[in-house]
């Protein structure tokens, strides 16, 4: 898994108001499908998510998500990657909470939590190309 961060998402209980924050501070959204807020960063992505839905992706009740709910997400070119850096990431002793699986938006992705917790998405998002470099855009490069 390269040392990098493509996507930070937050589960929010209140979308607009949320986006509201975040555009008060200067940032700008990006095209993206109903149900998701994105905000380009420089070289990754915020996205903002439905708290309850952020759960229901993940497949585990909200409150267990708790304040500040949130993923890491690492994306790479195609599925083979993300089938291997998910088979990586149980090597290395994450909880597989999500096994990668096609998704709903038309991409592929699962979930692990690292020894803290911490949980992570990896995905392949084939309307989001990476750079040569790896790095991700909310709508590609």
């Amino acid at each position: 898994m390269d040392q990098r961060i493509s996507l930070v998402t937050l589960g929010v209980r209140d979308m607009e108001r949320a986006a509201a924050f975040y555009e008060a501070l200067g940032w700008q959204r990006v095209d993206s499908p109903d149900g998701v807020i994105a905000f380009d960063l420089l070289s990754q992505t915020l996205g903002l998510y439905g708290l309850d839905a952020l759960a229901k992706d993940i497949g585990v009740p909200a409150q267990t998500l708790g304040t500040g709910a949130m993923t890491l997400a690492h994306n790479l070119p195609d599925r083979e990657g993300v089938d291997a850096v998910m088979a990586s990431a149980r090597a290395a002793g994450a909880k597989i909470l999500k096994p990668a699986v096609e998704s709903f938006w038309g991409g592929y992705h699962g979930y692990f939590a690292d020894p803290d917790g911490h949980i992570w998405e990896i995905a392949h998002n084939p309307f989001s190309a990476l750079s040569p470099e790896g790095a991700f855009r909310w709508n590609g490069y």
